[in-house]
């Protein structure tokens, strides 16, 4: 992709010689990128490039339309590329290389999935909410999965550590309270005792 000439070509207005748009050769970095069918959802990401420079000033209305008709007509994301290659981003569907290389903007990646939560750190908040209704009796559990989780949790790069630590609190809380109760148990039998 290294070739795509921005459009217009410079020193030419209107559409390349020809009348159509050449697919370009794919170059050995952007190996097949270039030459690579675009779908729908890539056709309509380009014409949102299209109407993003176009409310920004970018492109007059006759440029706007041309274009919009190229990005619906065209097979391959180099042609893609093409259309908006003058433009401040477009769908650069991987590595490529010569001057309209840029980072692929946000818009035309795919969602990244978060870290899925780590089953210990759930366990260790489950149990730390149940100590206030059954007692505290769910206080030591609490504690130990939430170590337990945090632990797993440095190894495995999973989410939930906030989780855990939430268990961990309230665990330590309930214990803290029944050592509490039982201490002052103990200080009352003594002076009555």
């Amino acid at each position: 992709m290294g070739d795509v000439q921005p459009w217009p070509p410079a020193g030419r207005p209107g559409r390349p010689q020809g009348g159509g748009w050449p697919s370009p050769q794919p170059s050995a970095q952007g190996a097949g990128y270039a030459a690579m069918r675009a779908a729908h959802t890539d056709r309509d990401r380009t014409v949102d490039v299209l109407k993003a420079a176009y409310a920004e000033g970018r492109l007059s209305s006759a440029e706007y339309s041309e274009r919009f008709d190229a990005a619906h007509q065209a097979q391959t994301y180099g042609q893609l590329a093409q259309i908006v290659a003058d433009l401040p981003t477009g769908p650069m569907p991987g590595p490529v290389s010569g001057p309209s290389a840029a980072t692929v903007p946000p818009t035309f990646l795919a969602p990244v999935r978060p870290a899925p939560n780590n089953g210990m750190a759930i366990a260790s908040l489950v149990l730390g909410l149940l100590c206030v209704p059954s007692g505290g009796v769910l206080g030591v559990p609490a504690v130990i999965t939430g170590h337990l989780a945090r632990r797993q949790i440095r190894e495995t790069q999973e989410s939930g550590d906030g989780m855990a630590t939430a268990g961990l609190v309230l665990g330590y809380l309930s214990v803290a309270g029944w050592a509490a109760v039982l201490l002052l148990g103990v200080l009352l039998m003594g002076v009555r005792g």
